[in-house]
């Protein structure tokens, strides 16, 4: 299964660990790291585009995913660089990727009209989804993804008992919490997130592959 390739780098960065090598939202990424085929960005703020991280972890091949502005912002950087808007699927180095809705309703940190973006990533082995920086909204009804990523820090994004009613509304085979650890929400939170979700959630340490 899937969920046995992917390491938690902190906060919201994940490394898929295989072929291809994806790495989603690195920042503040630990070196010794394989390098990247795919890096998938779901959003322009720092803690989710590095371009130092995007940098250290690229090789010539490396192709890397983002909504317009991130793509914008990385387009004097010398990248292989693929613009996805919400709602669009492409197929990249033989993988698809399709973009999903990410955004706040009740806060005004990540407007709709932003454009940004979750990720779900179909890889032989299943399926990962990376909600981005988001509240529970209505595109995320029946995804159903083999693992779902989801921030549960709250202030910027959904707390835990939002995630839960997220992750009830996703349906996937096992909720992963992320987007605590650093500048919103602690373990606590995730503890709570799997408290609150009756479905199967996992907590992955955070750290490089072994």
């Amino acid at each position: 299964m899937v969920l046995e390739r992917i390491r938690w780098l902190g906060h919201a960065s994940f490394l898929i660990e295989g072929e291809p090598t994806i790495y989603i939202d690195p920042w503040e990424t630990p070196p010794g790291l394989p390098p990247a085929d795919l890096i998938l960005v779901t959003h322009s703020h720092y803690d989710h585009l590095s371009a130092e991280d995007i940098r250290r972890l690229s090789q010539e091949s490396t192709t890397v995913v983002g909504p317009p502005d991130v793509i914008k912002q990385l387009g004097r950087e010398r990248l292989n660089l693929v613009e996805i808007r919400p709602g669009e699927e492409k197929a990249v180095g033989g993988i698809k990727v399709r973009a999903v809705p990410a955004y706040n309703r009740t806060k005004h940190f990540h407007p709709k009209a932003s454009g940004w973006v979750g990720f779900i990533v179909y890889l032989p082995d299943g399926s990962v989804y990376h909600a981005g920086d988001t509240d529970h909204i209505p595109e995320m009804k029946g995804l159903r993804p083999t693992v779902a990523l989801l921030p549960v820090g709250g202030t910027y994004t959904m707390d835990a008992a939002e995630a839960a009613r997220a992750a009830a509304d996703i349906e996937p085979e096992v909720a992963v919490p992320m987007h605590y650890g650093k500048i919103v929400g602690g373990e606590a939170d995730a503890r709570r997130f799997l408290e609150l979700y009756s479905g199967r959630a996992e907590i992955l340490p955070k750290g490089s592959p072994k």
